[in-house]
């Protein structure tokens, strides 16, 4: 009989120890319900887990971004469902226009509603932004991440949806201060004061009185000479503009002429625009209604946007002062002929924005059945990883119950074997 080693008590302590290791390894198992709490549980399980997490929450972020896409869309979307209900109105109005039932005044009431309606459609889309991003003016291109990995992308592209990009837009005008210059004897051929309106005959332009009579006629525009009352040639007077006056209204007070000259417009939006200066007259910049600098110009009279392209540039070489007023109205309907022409413009519109819109919507649907697919990918894996790393509760319960009952016998077996040196006692006696 041994009393130094008691192999009986170690073997049984052993057994004590792996019992209860087994069982505390259950009990956070169950307690956590990971079969994997450590890598030491399952290293090769650990990392392919880990991967199919990384996927697994990518999927789930890709398919919010495609719903922030759809979003972005919808926004979009919306507000070109209202520019072509402007589109409509102002094809309406050139029909209506195009109508010689109208005078001429009916037709300056109906110019007056495309105006506002085409700065309208500036409006809209200068200002429809998605988290601060403009939309509809033609800047924005943006990449929707759809995929849990790299290059995983669908990319989109908005067209410029304003008045000027869909063609209804007209064109930029500013009042022109003339000089009239007298005869040396005051005759009846002399400019009267009032209101004319300039109209063109074969290259050639006259200022007509409200009676219809023709006081004046220009060949370029600029230099208008007063005629007489048979229509030939006087020289009894001459107006001279800095710039063309080859269309709208002259208005004479008996001391100043002012006229509106034309240029072509080769971007601005409908609304009003004024040219300022730094004072010493060798930079020019031009501003909206809002106060944005929308163009600039080195020498008061052509006019470029940031990118460079040309905005207008004035006939003759005379310079816009400080404080010139740009205006820019909406497609011309303010004559049969020019109304006429402006149906089939504005038709082009609406197929433009139709054709946009059904883009959009195209790209909606696309990004509906990806979040679908997103989801079913995610599901599959999620079951997956699942399968890897979650513990099945039953069969850890079984586990757990058999390693406590082990544990509970080894404590008894203990005690047993912790009494047998205690035999020695008896060869003493």
């Amino acid at each position: 009989m041994r009393i130094n080693h008691n192999i009986a008590a170690l073997n049984t302590y052993r057994q004590l120890n792996s019992a209860s290791t087994a069982q505390s390894k259950s009990m956070e198992k169950l307690s956590s319900g990971l079969r994997i709490n450590r890598a030491g549980d399952d290293a090769a399980g650990l990392a392919i887990s880990e991967k199919m997490r990384g996927q697994i929450r990518g999927l789930d972020q890709a398919a919010r971004n495609s719903q922030d896409g759809i979003s972005l869309i919808q926004t979009a979307e919306g507000a070109l469902n209202e520019t072509h209900s402007i589109l409509q109105r102002m094809r309406e109005l050139a029909v209506q226009s195009s109508n010689d039932t109208n005078t001429s005044k009916d037709r300056k009431e109906l110019q007056k509603e495309v105006d506002q309606l085409s700065q309208e459609l500036g409006r809209i889309g200068n200002t429809t932004e998605f988290n601060t991003q403009k939309l509809l003016d033609g800047s924005f291109e943006g990449t929707f991440h759809i995929g849990a990995n790299e290059n995983q992308n669908l990319s989109l592209s908005v067209n410029d949806m304003r008045g000027f990009s869909l063609g209804v837009a007209g064109k930029a005008s500013f009042t022109d201060t003339a000089t009239y210059t007298a005869g040396t004897t005051e005759t009846s051929d002399d400019l009267k004061a009032g209101t004319f309106t300039v109209k063109e005959d074969s290259g050639t332009y006259y200022l007509v009185d409200n009676s219809g009579k023709n006081v004046a006629s220009s060949a370029d525009g600029l230099t208008y000479n007063t005629l007489k009352a048979d229509g030939t040639a006087s020289t009894d007077g001459t107006i001279v503009f800095n710039h063309e006056v080859k269309s709208g209204q002259v208005t004479y007070d008996g001391t100043n002429v002012k006229g509106t000259s034309e240029v072509t417009n080769g971007g601005l939006q409908a609304g009003k625009y004024t040219v300022e200066t730094d004072g010493s007259g060798g930079a020019f910049t031009l501003k909206d209604s809002g106060g944005n600098t929308v163009g600039s110009s080195a020498d008061g009279m052509t006019f470029k946007n940031v990118d460079g392209d040309t905005l207008f540039t004035t006939t003759n070489v005379q310079m816009l002062t400080n404080g010139a007023e740009i205006s820019v109205g909406g497609i011309d309907i303010s004559s049969s002929k020019s109304a006429n022409s402006a149906i089939t413009t504005i038709n082009n519109a609406l197929e433009t924005v139709s054709a946009e819109r059904s883009k959009l919507g195209s790209y909606q649907n696309r990004l509906e059945h990806t979040i679908n697919n997103l989801g079913t990918s995610s599901e599959n894996l999620t079951a997956a990883e699942s399968r890897i790393r979650d513990v099945d509760m039953a069969k850890e319960m079984m586990n757990q119950t058999k390693n406590s009952i082990l544990s509970q016998a080894a404590q008894a077996m203990l005690a047993q074997a912790n009494q047998q040196p205690q035999g020695v006692l008896q060869l003493l006696r």
